[in-house]
């Protein structure tokens, strides 16, 4: 029951994700995107893993959409018609494919015991974290501790982001407050 549950959500996150690629209604387009995170964030839920899962519905579903939304304020409703298929995107994008898929079969299988991770790093974390950290959840103590500054630079970067996203907001909002300034007769000259 639990493989169908997954099965079903991976099928509507695919049926999302081809939706978004067709969609032209930007709006429409920023909703699906809300929803393949929703979606997301359930399937998260459902493999057990709810700080990933609620993380991405706060995020993903909720800052990144309001994000999307004030910038689709800016922007016209609709997407622009393209000129055509751009072959030299289409030759990158296969050549990227293809390296990537070539790097992956050098990589250790998924998940396997014997891989190198989990010879040392995460037996010392299952092992030790209590006693270096003092923390019995063992997720807490590597996200607070262990990979503290990890976090924080992630902090750093969703700061940067929010500044950058004001910045540009209020840039756009002082540029259409400004009156437009008509020349008065008789300045010039004349």
């Amino acid at each position: 029951m639990e493989q169908l549950i997954d099965l079903t959500l991976l099928a509507f996150l695919a049926i999302v994700a081809v939706a978004v690629l067709r969609m032209r209604d930007l709006f429409a387009a920023v909703m699906l995107f809300a929803i393949y995170s929703l979606v997301s964030a359930s399937l998260f839920a459902v493999l057990d893993a709810g700080d990933v899962a609620l993380t991405e519905a706060a995020v993903g579903a909720g800052i990144s959409t309001i994000l999307m939304l004030v910038a689709l304020s800016l922007a016209p409703r609709h997407e622009d018609r393209g000129r055509g298929r751009n072959l030299t995107a289409l030759v990158v994008v296969l050549i990227t494919g293809t390296t990537l898929v070539y790097a992956t079969w050098d990589l250790p299988p998924f998940g396997a015991a014997d891989n190198p991770v989990h010879q040392h790093v995460a037996p010392y974390y299952l092992e030790q974290s209590y006693e270096d950290i003092g923390i019995p959840n063992v997720v807490a103590s590597v996200l607070a501790s262990y990979r503290s500054i990890d976090t924080l630079g992630e902090v750093y970067v969703i700061f940067t982001a929010g500044i950058g996203v004001m910045m540009l907001l209020g840039a756009t909002r002082r540029r259409r407050r400004q009156p437009v300034e008509e020349p008065i007769e008789g300045e010039d000259g004349k």
